[in-house]
């Protein structure tokens, strides 16, 4: 494999080194390949093929939407199940490259979005080849670390614990893989600083899961639907993740530390496509409004040598009225060839910007061009697989291959093909294609040893930043945390760690101001603060939570007026304590910017078998009514105004499993609602109720559904949509008995 030391290497250099006879098989870690540009340096692959038996080396069953990684002779893709039963989940698995043969596979829930299940596993994987461990981000937010085995080596939901936000659209970051971290991209709504909406980047350690550091280097989010991915260069000595925001804005930042280094103004809406790096230069498109002018879509070229707002100063050109939103761009062959929202291939030459030519690959273009053995790999929605060669006037079809379903439509391609050991792999809604030259015999039957990766340069001195790790933590009273802090310089480069003095901020409890440790205070169930770490002139900060088991109660009334708890996920600006009538209560208030339907998760998790209760009012203004509702082991309890109806569910634009039934209500009355989740052996009994407050509880539960694929845990919360307000009060989630 060419390692990430050699991700600016050229397509051109490659072949020169191919020329004196060596035989290189590469793998495909990354979804847009070793060096993240959508280049590969194999050579010998197939110019032709067909579904009826050419160059066809196996096909497995599968409903993809995304890209293959490929490493150690395994196929590794993430896809989504349906079966007669309307049982659809979400899926990662992995096969034998060779033989297409499956090897594992792990189906989970999606829940807690709005996703359609046309959309789900729109993310792709990313394999780390030192470890051979597969990374996976869901599209409700399910973070899965896995071992080469297939088993859960860690996992975050970064739904229930960061407030990552899931919009309609489903587009869904990939995560990364660098050095000793994963890196993913989401657009979140936290707690304490990080409640506002923004586009941040999360930064665990891919051994362990611990959160290293976050990063929130934009502005208000434009769209909440983006799914651009980071790459990874190295600039000017520099070590640089380089990625479109949800702001429009292209950053770079330090992979050590998340600090920015350098923005790039870009667009007035969220960016889609991944960024290239070739030496120096960043080649960044999109297919929104211009921020400095009516036309739409761009494609730029920036100096990534530069600090600060670099919009002004570091571009080097530009191509005017190009719409490539979604496809990312290959350079290669002194061109860079972009896919435009009309699959249109069109051929920039790289230096310039200069319009060389272009070719129509169909009517949609999502997919991304592949560059190998001098050919172009690329898929467009519409079923169709092809391969160019390209030229310095023009593009030569060489192969068009259109793949349909079952009764006749267009098999979907969203996804890029994978290059990896002399094959090419991609997916389709109709299934998971290996082609290549039968002839030759598979170059990888078992994983081929890997040499020890070199060790990242060390950092110089003098300390130029310091870092807590870990950068948050979530613990019960009384429990022990401990932090380290360590420097890095000014070039982002560790140093190492380092003795510093510790204090508490914001929370109570014990600390070692030696070692880090701290245990918040065993008989405060609820805080939520820092831990500041001060060495060599220089300070740092990490969040810090603590949260009772249950069972808990809330009626506000020792609550100040103004947010929500600070320890709550999600519970910003459209949640507020307020006094009315005498009693404090939560509002959901109506918002003139934003959404109207937001979510707030109160605690763990991973709490599992209980009941939440809370009492609710409704306002009325004119038609508009809202709903209300609570959340429970990741299954939702919805009163719903607009609807006169009373719904269970967990996946809301699927309605998996889920159940309504007409339940009508007058908004200005209190009303008690409870929702209960059993987690049993052969899945989950899950029951509401709702009744007027001040009255004797019903006997009957209102509503009652048996899910057979059970959400094992997951976090108590609320969830209301409100074009009026909306109060709750006396909340308590208890223990099933």
């Amino acid at each position: 494999m060419v390692g990430r030391s050699m991700r600016n290497l050229t397509v051109g250099a490659g072949l020169v080194a191919l020329a004196v006879g060596s035989v290189l098989a590469e793998e495909w870690p990354d979804w847009r390949g070793p060096r993240q540009n959508g280049t590969s340096l194999e050579t010998g692959l197939v110019s032709s093929w067909s579904q009826d038996g050419t160059n066809l080396i196996w096909k497995a069953p599968l409903i993809g939407r995304s890209t293959p990684v490929v490493v150690d002779g395994r196929v590794c893709v993430m896809s989504r199940t349906d079966d007669a039963r309307n049982l659809r989940q979400e899926r990662v698995a992995c096969y034998d490259a060779g033989t297409g043969k499956q090897l594992w596979e792990h189906r989970y829930n999606v829940y807690h979005t709005t996703v359609p299940f046309n959309r789900v596993a729109w993310g792709s994987p990313v394999a780390d080849p030192p470890t051979g461990n597969l990374y996976t981000l869901g599209v409700a937010g399910q973070l899965h670390a896995y071992d080469p085995a297939g088993q859960i080596v860690w996992s975050h939901f970064l739904t229930e614990e960061y407030g990552r936000q899931s919009g309609y659209g489903g587009r869904t970051q990939s995560p990364i893989v660098d050095g000793d971290l994963v890196i993913v991209a989401v657009v979140n709504t936290g707690w304490g600083a990080q409640n506002a909406p923004r586009d941040r980047y999360f930064a665990f350690d891919k051994r362990t899961g611990e959160l290293v550091w976050v990063s929130t280097p934009g502005k208000n989010p434009e769209d909440f639907n983006n799914q651009s991915v980071p790459v990874v260069t190295e600039i000017g000595g520099q070590r640089l993740l380089i990625n479109g925001n949800a702001d429009g804005r292209i950053y770079a930042l330090r992979v050590g530390t998340g600090e920015k280094v350098w923005e790039f103004q870009l667009s007035k809406r969220g960016i889609n496509s991944n960024v290239v790096v070739d030496g120096n230069m960043v080649y960044a498109t999109h297919s929104e409004e211009n921020v400095d002018g009516a036309t739409m879509g761009r494609v730029v070229a920036i100096d990534g040598t530069g600090t600060g707002d670099v919009t002004k100063t570091h571009e080097r050109w530009r191509a005017d009225e190009v719409e490539v939103g979604y496809s990312t761009p290959t350079a290669g062959d002194g061109r860079l060839y972009v896919v435009d929202n009309g699959a249109n291939l069109i051929a920039l030459e790289a230096k310039t910007g200069r319009h060389l030519w272009s070719h129509s690959l169909g009517t949609v273009g999502k997919g991304s061009p592949v560059l190998a053995d001098g050919k172009l790999y690329v898929t467009e929605v519409n079923g169709h697989f092809l391969i160019v060669a390209p030229g310095p006037d023009g593009a030569r079809e060489l192969d068009r291959e259109a793949i349909a379903m079952p009764e006749g439509r267009h098999a979907e391609m969203y996804g890029s093909p994978a290059v990896a050991d002399g094959r090419i792999y991609f997916t389709t809604e109709e299934g998971l294609y290996c082609i290549g030259d039968k002839s030759k015999p598979y170059r990888r039957s078992k994983p081929a040893p890997k040499p020890a990766p070199a060790p990242a340069p060390k950092g110089e001195g003098p300390a130029a930043s310091l870092q807590v790790v870990p950068a948050e933590v979530l613990v019960r009273p009384g429990e022990a945390a401990k932090f380290r802090a360590r420097t890095f310089d000014a070039k982002g480069r560790l140093i190492g760690e380092v003795a510093a003095t510790w204090a508490l901020d914001g929370v109570t409890g014990s600390l070692d101001p030696a070692s880090g440790q701290v245990v918040l205070d065993p008989k405060t169930p609820f805080q939520a603060g820092s831990v500041t770490a001060t060495a060599g002139g220089l300070a740092a900060s990490a969040r810090v939570r603590a949260i009772a088991d249950l069972p808990w109660s809330f009626d506000f009334e020792s609550t100040p007026e103004g947010r929500a708890p600070v320890w709550w996920i999600g519970g910003g600006n459209p949640w507020q304590i307020r006094t009315v009538d005498g009693n404090k209560v939560l509002v959901k208030v109506v918002r003139d910017v934003g959404l109207l339907r937001n979510e707030t998760y109160l605690g763990w998790p991973t709490a599992s078998n209980y009941t939440i209760q809370a009492d609710v009012w409704a306002e009325k203004k004119g038609r508009k009514i809202p709903d209300m509702g609570l959340i429970a082991n990741g299954y939702t309890l919805d009163l719903m105004g607009g609807n006169q109806q009373l719904q269970l569910r967990s996946w809301a634009s699927e309605q998996r499993n889920s159940k309504e039934i007409a339940f009508a209500w007058e908004p200005g009355a209190w009303l008690t609602m409870k929702l209960r989740v059993e987690v049993r052996a052969n899945g989950c009994h899950v029951a509401g109720k709702v009744w007027p407050r001040d009255t004797a509880e019903p006997a009957e539960w209102t509503i009652e559904v048996d899910d057979p694929l059970p959400i094992a845990s997951g976090s108590p919360g609320l969830i209301g949509y409100s074009p009026v307000e909306i109060h709750y009060d006396d909340i308590r989630v208890t223990k099933n008995e």
